[in-house]
């Protein structure tokens, strides 16, 4: 097969349909460029939705990956390897937090913040058996379980999926009075998007984060960050919370921690929360394991050697800035924070992300009417400035 259509047919035959993927098969990558089959190359505008900070590929990841993999893959936690303790120790020094628990997807990390959360809220906080509850917001995206997807404001995420799982109740995301007003005796914990990333890159408001922060410190309600997309460097600062120097209790992190090679996920806390769980309480067979853990280590050090987050506050605010002259009637507004950048219109964008690639670039709608345009970190100012003229031609023609 050597055609895109050809690829595209045979995954239609025995692939699920839960995916409207762009017609394109890719089958390379380096740095901020990939290949289709045919030959074709595009700048790649997704970044795996931010998987991918560190580009395509990257070198020193990839090295990582084949010194680990040709001594040890995997033992399960049943027995201790010789990557685990070096990269967990890396990530807490990195993030300032004493422990950290990996686990593979962003949506398993998000299920482990919750299990810990209430666990703390019982043995802890001492809320009543069984009734504890989290406070989430409306248009959150955390992942796709049935947990999480129980506590969905998005009716296809819900849809043919119940029952779902009580103890969370929802507020607008970006009003704090809502947050103040909800929390009972039973509120364990407020689980937040520091950006709504999946949700139309929906920016809230200067000091949002800081007053849900101080409004769950004097109600003894832990503040969980979901920075699995907006962290690692992504929107400008190694965590979007960092913008208003908030220190969440918990934050949930994937995505980037694995470079793009390999699902790694992990909550980070203070031991004060993370000693709540014993032997037997929660594990993965795969969490933690020496290849992940060599991956990871990698990533961060290649997040932080080169300068990954202050490269995308730079770049982020200038690119941003050149989107928001472009004239146009059917743009709506343009919104982000370093490189996670949605320029919304007022039409759907699927038909513009389809032309996008036609001129070389490859980006993705959300929410309907959003193009996300969120680069690997790694990108060059040339590279955005050859990307502008396509964005320019492609929403104005």
């Amino acid at each position: 097969m050597k055609t895109n259509r050809a690829y595209i047919t045979l995954t239609n035959t025995f692939s699920a349909h839960n995916y409207h993927s762009l017609p394109v098969v890719l089958t390379k990558g380096k740095g901020v460029w990939v290949w289709d089959v045919e030959g074709n190359k595009y700048l790649d505008m997704l970044s795996a939705y931010s998987a991918l900070n560190q580009g395509h590929c990257h070198p020193t990841i990839i090295k990582a990956l084949k010194t680990q993999a040709q001594r040890l893959t995997i033992t399960s936690r049943a027995f201790h390897n010789d990557q685990l303790a070096l990269f967990l120790k890396k990530l807490c020094t990195v993030t300032g937090y004493a422990k950290a628990l990996p686990m593979n997807s962003g949506a398993e990390a998000v299920e482990t913040a919750i299990k810990v959360a209430r666990k703390w809220g019982y043995y802890k906080k001492k809320v009543k058996k069984n009734c504890a509850e989290i406070i989430v917001c409306k248009n959150n995206f955390h992942g796709r379980t049935t947990t999480i997807v129980g506590f969905s404001s998005e009716r296809q995420y819900r849809d043919g999926f119940g029952p779902f799982m009580p103890g969370y109740t929802m507020i607008p995301y970006n009003n704090p009075a809502a947050l103040e007003r909800t929390i009972n005796k039973n509120t364990i914990g407020f689980l937040v998007e520091p950006i709504q990333g999946e949700g139309g890159v929906i920016v809230p408001n200067k000091g949002y984060l800081k007053r849900c922060y101080d409004i769950c410190k004097k109600n003894r309600v832990l503040f969980i960050a979901d920075e699995i997309q907006t962290g690692l460097g992504r929107t400008g600062k190694f965590f979007a919370c960092d913008y208003e120097k908030v220190r969440p209790d918990i934050v949930i992190i994937g995505k980037a921690l694995s470079g793009g090679c390999y699902p790694i996920s992990a909550i980070l806390c203070d031991n004060h929360i993370m000693n709540v769980l014993h032997p037997g309480d929660h594990g993965s067979t795969f969490g933690g394991n020496p290849l992940a853990s060599a991956i990871g280590s990698a990533a961060l050090d290649v997040i932080i050697r080169e300068k990954l987050a202050q490269r995308a506050y730079k770049l982020g605010n200038w690119f941003m800035n050149e989107l928001k002259k472009i004239e146009s009637p059917r743009i709506k507004e343009v919104r982000g924070k370093g490189l996670l950048i949605g320029l919304e219109l007022k039409k759907k964008a699927r038909k513009y992300c389809e032309r996008l690639m036609e001129y070389g670039i490859l980006a993705k709608e959300t929410h309907e009417t959003v193009v996300r345009f969120a680069p690997p970190l790694v990108i060059t100012k040339k590279e955005l400035q050859w990307a502008l003229p396509r964005i320019k031609k492609v929403i104005s023609g």
